[in-house]
């Protein structure tokens, strides 16, 4: 490339055109096109402010200390609470930095590179890298930071996805804040959508625009995890600044995680029962592939672990060894695939060591589970008393301030912990059989400064923490290559914790979204008594709006792949009838926008019919997943949103063209309804059976039955699941 003082570079990926231009003043994105149509309004190429140390000395972190402790405790009401108080103050070095300086690639910044040089190289799997590089600025205090700029285009997906590394080869130390890594302004026709949900602290992490008539739109989408991310809903993404800065000292680097504009076009129709548009269609297909295929997501076979009981609902932590042999043969009975042990099986709750007190043969009871045709899962914590082998041999893991909870104490990730942590569930994996792993409790939020760790200041230890949490789960993978691993929203910010986003599925391979939802259970820590004092038509009741609220969630994270969320969770209780076969049915069906995960509740309470249907049912999905792979597809442009006043239904339907659609009537008058199938191939004939009726519809076309030639008949709060097979 040609070191001129005016020049650009067109970075073209499939639909998606990006051009820069690069001037004496830096570099500038001047045109963004999908499909040869202008999107660009105006807007800065990247943004971070840059200060040096005013000291010659490194910032140092703090002893943790009676003085500095933070109290947590959990509450539980319709979902789980986390009350905190904070016993003192702390504080860490954090002074003695200059004022800032402005760097944004612009014409206004306050710091000018004098140095351009733009290389390109194509990897091995295809996906073509342009790095931008900045140098020489004219400050000198600066002269010798780096910024490279770092696109990436790949050969089957218009996507352009960026990256900003910024290297310190000065003798100072430096420290980096807002910190955006692209901040264009995008034109914006209609109000972004959201693909994955906002909220508790936490911006969506995949969101879209369209242009006026629907045909055109551009997804966006952070890597950034939790509560760091910032997406302003106009195109620009980066960090949020009340969460983040960065620390370099001499020598080294950091290197941001990915942000990426996603372009798509096509026709927009309506089906007969809404619009389909081509920005909905493409995160229900290719979207999902460059997820899956180019971001690395949903790698675990989930078919293995689902469906899945948890212990957690009417027992809580308390648990022992005959309560769980119990449940283990009535979770066979039912067809589950795994059983969840939850919070309860460890001495003092904290800790991977069996309460031995509790469960005096941890090892047969898990080999028993095993033994069965169950997969074995375990609840860990990142909590640890002091009696905990993990302190006796890191004495220095805990967080700084200390986090106490159950009498123990946080430990942290941005400490040589985290290996021990990985290492041990590995060992866990290993001796009992685990399958799979759910990791709880919180920390990361409340930041690290512990003396020795990482971190350099408590902001900077929060993006510490997440990438270390996410790292541990990159490191158990290895040691355990068939190993599941869920993280929950408390591990991931708070209690209630932030909804998923694609960071968490980057490295974990389920995600436990909020709220829990214990609707229908009766009393969430008790098992199930005879002589409950319930409501049995209210508890149907809510067994019924616990099915619409996992329906809500559910679609509400529906720009990712929906087999790795967990949402909490499907009540196996039945008190004096309250469970029907036809809530069993509703239970099933909505937890089936992704995969039937997670069921929990007293086993006890279940009748011979309802764990007979329950069998039955697991049984015929497992067909169905072993047929046309439905766990991994969900289809819902064209169609209604989430409904129980009315029809609703969504497609679980393969490259092929053959799947199932899933139907649910909710409390409407109207006791028939065509549903509409957008997403069949019009060219093929489908034999189309109804599975819970055991009706066979007969022979459609495609094109009939996108035209609504499917018409169902259900009682109130009624459902089916149809399937389509290419004849």
């Amino acid at each position: 490339m040609p070191n001129t003082d005016y020049y650009q570079v067109v970075l073209q990926s499939g639909l998606l055109t990006r051009i820069l231009d690069l001037s004496e003043t830096g570099v500038v994105t001047s045109r963004l096109l999908v499909d040869r149509t202008e999107w660009l309004d105006a807007g800065k190429e990247f943004k971070l402010s840059l200060r040096y140390r005013t000291s010659d000395k490194p910032p140092a972190g703090m002893q943790g200390s009676e003085d500095s402790i933070i109290e947590t405790t959990a509450t539980f009401g319709k979902t789980d609470e986390l009350a905190v108080s904070d016993t003192g103050e702390w504080k860490a070095d954090d002074t003695n930095w200059s004022d800032a300086l402005l760097i944004d690639g612009s014409a206004e910044s306050q710091l000018y590179p004098r140095s351009k040089k733009v290389t390109t190289e194509i990897q091995e799997n295809g996906i073509e890298r342009w790095n931008v590089e900045l140098t020489d600025w004219e400050d000198p205090t600066f002269s010798q930071v780096r910024i490279i700029l770092r696109y990436e285009l790949f050969p089957h997906h218009s996507a352009i996805r960026k990256k900003l590394i910024v290297h310190n080869e000065s003798a100072n130390w430096v420290k980096i804040d807002e910190f955006m890594i692209d901040h264009l302004l995008l034109v914006n026709c209609h109000p972004a959508t959201e693909y994955t949900p906002s909220g508790r602290g936490a911006q969506s992490s995949i969101l879209a625009l369209e242009n006026t008539d629907h045909t055109q739109g551009i997804i966006l989408g952070s890597e950034i995890p939790s509560a760091l991310r910032y997406v302003d809903g106009t195109g620009a993404m980066g960090y949020n600044s009340d969460y983040f800065e960065w620390v370099l000292g001499p020598g080294e680097q950091f290197e941001s995680e990915g942000t990426f504009y996603y372009g798509c076009a096509g026709e927009t129709w309506d089906t007969g029962a809404g619009l389909s548009k081509p920005v909905d269609r493409a995160i229900e297909r290719e979207f999902q592939s460059f997820l899956r295929h180019e971001l690395h997501l949903a790698r675990a076979p989930i078919e293995r672990i689902a469906p899945l009981w948890c212990t957690w609902s009417n027992f809580g932590p308390n648990i022992d060894q005959p309560i769980i042999l119990e449940l283990a043969d009535l979770a066979v009975q039912a067809g589950f695939q795994t059983m969840q042990i939850d919070d309860g099986w460890q001495r003092g709750r904290l800790g991977t060591e069996p309460d031995l007190a509790l469960f005096p043969d941890f090892k047969g009871m898990c080999a028993s589970i095993k033994a069965s045709g169950l997969e074995l899962g375990l609840w860990v914590s990142t909590f640890r008393d002091e009696q905990s082998k993990d302190l006796r041999d890191i004495p220095d893991g805990l967080s700084v301030p200390w986090l106490k909870r159950l009498g123990g104490y946080g430990m942290s990730f941005t400490s040589p912990w985290r290996d021990y942590y990985a290492d041990d569930l590995v060992s866990l994996s290993q001796e009992y059989g685990v399958s799979y792993f759910k990791q709880d409790f919180t920390n990361i939020k409340f930041g690290d400064i512990g003396q020795g760790h990482e971190s350099r200041t408590r902001k900077e230890s929060l993006l510490r923490g997440l990438r270390g949490l996410l790292a541990a789960q990159d490191r158990i993978r290895a040691g355990s290559p068939g190993i599941t691993l869920e993280i929950t929203h408390e591990i991931y910010w708070g209690t209630p914790g932030v909804p998923c986003d694609l960071a968490a599925l980057q490295h974990a391979d389920t995600y436990h979204i909020p709220p829990n939802d214990y609707s229908g259970v009766g009393h969430w820590k008790e098992r199930y008594r005879e002589d409950w004092d319930y409501d049995p038509e209210q508890l149907s009741q809510q067994l019924i709006a616990g099915c619409y609220q996992a329906r809500v969630q559910l679609y509400a994270h529906r720009g990712l792949p929906l087999q790795c969320i967990e949402y909490y969770g499907a009540a196996t209780v039945n008190v004096r009838g309250s469970l029907t076969t036809q809530i069993q049915d509703r239970q099933i069906c909505s937890w089936l926008m992704g995969a039937p995960q997670l069921f929990a509740g007293d086993l006890a309470s279940l009748t011979e019919e309802n764990l007979n249907h329950y069998k039955q049912r697991f049984d015929l999905l497992r067909r169905l997943q072993m047929e046309y792979d439905i766990y991994r597809n969900f289809q819902w442009s064209g169609v209604p949103e989430p409904t129980d006043k009315d029809w609703h239904w969504w497609g679980k339907i393969n490259a092929n063209g053959e799947g199932v659609v899933v139907a649910l009537r909710g409390d409407v008058e109207s006791e028939s309804c065509a549903i509409y199938i957008p997403w069949v191939n019009p060219e093929f004939t489908y034999q189309v059976t109804l599975l819970f009726t055991d009706g066979e519809v007969g022979r459609l076309t495609g094109r009939e039955l996108q035209a609504g030639a499917c018409v169902l008949s259900l009682p109130i709060y009624g459902q089916e699941i149809i399937e389509l097979k290419i004849c």
